[in-house]
């Protein structure tokens, strides 16, 4: 090659060709030859090296092109920092956004797309702000990456809306896309309607894959299907997301038989290969209850799964508890297939390891998450941990990680608190409970409150139970439901207060059921009351003649009265039914 005479505009063509075809090998020549001299040292040619090397997936040559570059401008950065952004490393992104002396909107683009595509909201729109600030102009690029970023804070997202309409920018498709998807997925399919419908003539084939997943996502999968076909009869280009879309239809509709003839069609045009659909088809089997074998074998045919159907896998294996080390298996072989896990593929092992009650599985993956580059405040990853450590009996840990996160949710609060409740330290739970109301922001749910009462009744405080059963309805606007007032007949019977306990199980208005009748029948045997308990008793067998519970506690109350003739009529009579009690066992990890 050394002997060829190169004009820079040959050598030029070359390298563009090299990156359109991502043509590595001959890329790589060309760059040896810059690099020994042999053709004069720009910024200009750099740059398109950087972007060769990124498109080739070499991110490490491309920042090797990049620290080589003399003198950087601002597309140099821009080219580098797109590139860790495509390999999720935005920290490092962030890091050499604010190395550039002067930022242009690409720069400012380019970084708040990257926190887009991980759901960071703060941060992203933190940039836009500053990027405002700082004066710049937004174009429809930067409104559609913050309407991205916004996820689930449908406030903000109306509020975005309302500047791409005073600012002419629904006229951009990519803006329109975006908020039609991010209405949809946060329940506003009305609002994402009323804009597919109302730009008509600027739809692309996004706006209707994006109309079609809406309809999916929000349960009205046969109007999925309508506008499926009336894309086909528009000749409208179907791609990949378009017929993930569709899928979506059918998992909504749970239709199995539907779901097994496109799955044919998708054979028959070679996208049951594809890694977004085969995502599609793992949702439906899983949804339609088919079994993971279906799922492994849709797997399987995926020529080059991506992370998005590793972690599909991985949360499903998760999701049942006798399949949790297949679960552990996959996310080592996602590794293995050179896939760096992010937030999505640790929830589900995490998960995983809480089913099988691995402490030592579920801290070298926490090793692993803080070596990762998954940020320390992913909130589902955080989550994911209390969860594990609460289930694996440390609840060390488990409060560690919940301390430490500077950002907490409903999912946070209920995680630590179920955690407390398990171990059963439900003095602590209270203290962390009031204290929560006091200092954050956290809305509780009716799960919190079902933690809360059972800790009330477990220290027989029933005024404070008294107090949070009534803040329910009264401060949060949740609805008392059966579990709320089983845990009140089990508070009120603890403490003494039977005839209260049950006045309140004959006037509340769900069926207490066999739990709530149970509750009440032990608190008679604490509290030696046999003519309610004989009531309770004969509730319990109504509902549940199987069940060896009611027997055994009445059987129980007899033997403390000196009632001997009336335990062995329970025993002759359990015996007479076939009832029998089940032995207890317990397992530990060695």
């Amino acid at each position: 090659m050394n002997q060829i005479s190169w004009s820079f505009t040959h050598y030029f063509h070359i390298l563009k060709t090299c990156i359109a075809e991502r043509n590595l090998l001959t890329g790589k020549s060309l760059y040896t030859l810059y690099i020994k001299s042999l053709v004069r040292p720009s910024t200009y040619l750099s740059n398109y090296f950087i972007l060769l090397y990124s498109e080739c997936g070499r991110l490490s040559a491309a920042r090797k092109a990049f620290d080589a570059t003399l003198d950087p401008d601002v597309f140099s950065f821009n080219f580098i920092i797109a590139a860790y952004a495509k390999e999720s490393q935005v920290r490092v992104a962030h890091q050499l956004f604010d190395q550039i002396p002067k930022p242009d909107l690409v720069s400012y683009n380019t970084l708040i797309s990257a926190y887009a595509d991980r759901g960071d909201t703060v941060p992203a729109v933190n940039l836009f702000v500053r990027m405002r600030g700082v004066g710049f102009d937004m174009d429809g690029f930067t409104l559609s990456a913050v309407i991205t970023a916004a996820c689930d804070d449908i406030a903000l997202i109306s509020q975005l809306h309302s500047v791409a309409l005073g600012g002419g920018f629904d006229s951009y498709v990519s803006v329109n896309n975006a908020l039609i998807t991010y209405y949809s997925k946060n329940g506003y399919l009305d609002e994402a309607k009323r804009i597919f419908y109302g730009i008509d003539e600027i739809r692309d084939e996004v706006t209707w894959n994006s109309m079609i997943l809406a309809y999916g996502q929000n349960h009205e999968g046969s109007k999925a299907l309508a506008l499926y076909q009336e894309m086909v009869r528009s000749q409208l280009r179907v791609d990949m997301f378009t017929l993930a879309s569709v899928l979506t239809a059918f998992t909504s509709l749970e239709d199995l038989s539907g779901g097994h003839q496109f799955h044919a069609h998708l054979v028959k045009t070679g996208f049951h290969q594809n890694p977004h659909v085969g995502n599609g088809l793992i949702d439906l089997y899983s949804k339609c209850q088919v079994g993971m074998l279906e799922c492994r074998k849709v797997f399987q045919e995926i020529t080059d799964p991506d992370s998005a159907i590793w972690n599909n896998m991985i949360s499903r294996y998760s999701q049942n508890d006798e399949l949790s080390e297949e679960a552990l298996d996959c996310f080592k072989q996602m590794q293995l297939a050179g896939h760096r896990p992010d937030d999505g593929g640790f929830v589900g092992v995490i998960s995983a390891c809480s089913n099988f009650s691995s402490p030592s599985q579920g801290k070298q993956i926490h090793s692993l998450a803080i070596k990762s580059d998954i940020p320390l405040n992913q909130i589902s990853v955080n989550n994911a941990l209390i969860a594990m450590y609460s289930k694996c009996g440390n609840l060390q840990d488990a409060r560690k990680v919940f301390d430490k996160m500077p950002v907490h949710n409903t999912l946070s609060l209920n995680s630590i608190i179920a955690g407390y409740a398990q171990s059963r330290r439900w003095a602590e739970l209270l203290i962390l409970f009031e204290g929560i109301l006091e200092k954050t922001n956290i809305t509780p749910t009716g799960i919190t409150f079902i933690s809360v009462l059972s800790a009330c009744a477990h220290t027989e405080k029933v005024d404070e139970g008294k107090k949070y059963f009534e803040m329910m309805n009264e401060k949060f606007g949740i609805v008392p439901k059966a579990q709320h007032f089983i845990c009140m007949i089990d508070l009120l019977g603890r403490a003494g207060k039977l005839e209260e306990a049950e006045r309140l199980i004959k006037t509340m208005p769900f069926n207490p059921g066999f739990v709530g009748w149970t509750a009440l029948l032990d608190a008679c045997r604490i509290h030696g009351n046999m003519e309610l308990a004989i009531e309770a008793a004969n509730e319990c067998v109504r509902l549940e003649p199987s069940k060896s519970t009611p027997y055994v506690i009445l059987s129980n109350i007899y033997a403390d009265a000196g009632r001997w003739e009336d335990v062995v009529a329970v025993r002759k009579l359990m015996r007479d039914k076939w009832v029998k009690k089940k032995p207890a066992c317990s397992w530990i990890e060695v």
